[in-house]
């Protein structure tokens, strides 16, 4: 089923430049957080849900760090 590009949410449409920025700046805030608080869920779940998808080979760890 295609995703719908309607947002589920009521946005306000008449901000102004800054306050548009300033919103996108803390949804970016709110993303990092989330995916550092959640990154080995969602890495899980990408893992058993894509794994099929990717051609990409994994890349090891390296056993020395360069620094």
């Amino acid at each position: 089923m295609p995703k719908s590009r309607a947002l589920p949410l009521c946005l306000a449409v008449d901000l102004s430049d800054e306050a548009a920025t300033k919103l996108i700046e803390f949804l970016y805030e709110l993303t990092e957080a989330l995916e550092s608080r959640y990154f080995v869920q969602l890495r899980r779940y990408h893992q058993e849900n894509y794994s099929d998808q990717r051609d990409l080979v994994p890349i090891p760890e390296p056993s020395d760090p360069p620094f």
